[in-house]
């Protein structure tokens, strides 16, 4: 009888912290690849929770990477201008907008901003972060406890790599790559 409840006891909690592991999963899916990123709920929850709304909800699909440097990172999630197959596609505005949710308060962390970290996008008002996000291409440790770290590319990094990087003032991209979809896993 122990040994039953021991082995219902690590099973269900190999269930559990399975599960809770798969929710903290999203895939954003690349025109080289898929990418697998583990969310911070427990650091960043109302941002996490942001993302994951709008992801699954669609909002992400066809949003273009808007600003892209070579060696610092890749910017995209405005759902207002950004989106590629909206009527309200604007590249010249694409950066500006955010979605029809309103902004959140700062959750700075101690993660760091590392190759392959997500981090939300802002103004110079810490508590502007809407829908924007960026994924770092390397280590930008100047950034650390003023963005809000939310994420990290656990798989396909290579991927990420391979987005077309800007060529115009500030990282501007003309033509540029998109996010397929983003969606949990």
């Amino acid at each position: 009888m122990i040994r039953f409840l021991c082995l219902f006891f690590f099973s269900t909690l190999f269930l559990t912290n399975n599960i809770n592991a798969k929710e903290n999963i999203m895939i954003l899916k690349l025109k080289d690849g898929d990418v697998k990123i583990e969310m911070f709920k427990d650091v960043a929850p109302n941002h996490v929770k942001r993302i994951t709304e709008l992801a699954n909800s669609g909002k992400y699909d066809n949003v273009v990477f808007h600003r892209v440097i070579d060696g610092f990172m890749a910017q995209t999630g405005d759902v207002q201008f950004g989106n590629s197959s909206s009527n309200n596609f604007d590249l010249s505005k694409a950066g500006i907008g955010g979605s029809n949710l309103p902004d959140l308060k700062q959750e700075f962390n101690n993660i760091p901003h590392e190759r392959g970290t997500l981090s939300m996008a802002r103004s110079s008002d810490p508590n502007s972060a809407n829908s924007q996000f960026f994924i770092c291409f390397e280590n930008a440790s100047y950034l650390d406890r003023q963005y809000t770290v939310f994420g990290r590319v656990i798989e396909g990094m290579e991927f990420v790599d391979k987005i077309k990087k800007g060529d115009g003032p500030n990282g501007s991209v003309t033509n540029p790559d998109k996010i397929i979809s983003f969606k949990s896993k």
